[in-house]
């Protein structure tokens, strides 16, 4: 009996592991920051004349996508100011630390965290996935014990 239990973890284990999962990591391309839904990609070109103060950072990292005004490049709180004579639908500054602002200008709409957004689906059915074999792994355990009384 105890061969069959291992004979059978073995098996849930190997299906879990065979699993399709996307990893969530990723390689950033460019630097980029996040602001009212759109990406602006940071380029080498500093600002002289910024306006007034428009956002910050809320959510910094340098390997996962997150939602809200997130920066690959930039620490939580890193301030996002409008460009005088510049509208914010083209580029934005950024305070870049050392008291100096680096344009940044619009790229694309950035759809991570919106409800239609594919990245969020397939980790969804990613974890979907994991918990039905972790389910599947406990009731295969749970029926050979009480074969086994």
């Amino acid at each position: 009996m105890k061969h069959k239990l291992s004979f059978l973890l073995l098996i849930g284990l190997f299906c879990a592991l065979i699993l399709p999962t996307k990893s969530s990591a990723t390689s950033w391309a460019y630097p980029f920051v996040v602001w009212d839904g759109y990406i602006y990609l940071v380029n080498d070109e500093y600002v002289t004349e910024v306006d007034k103060e428009i956002g910050k950072v809320t959510r910094y990292s340098d390997m996962y996508p997150q939602s809200g005004n997130f920066s690959n490049v930039y620490e939580k709180g890193t301030k996002y100011y409008s460009i005088k004579d510049v509208s914010s639908d083209e580029a934005i500054a950024v305070e870049d630390g050392s008291g100096k602002y680096k344009k940044a200008v619009r790229e694309k709409e950035y759809t991570f965290g919106n409800e239609d957004s594919p990245e969020d689906k397939s980790s969804d059915i990613t974890a979907t996935l994991l918990m039905l074999s972790a389910i599947t792994i406990f009731l295969m355990i749970f029926v050979l014990k009480k074969i086994k009384r």
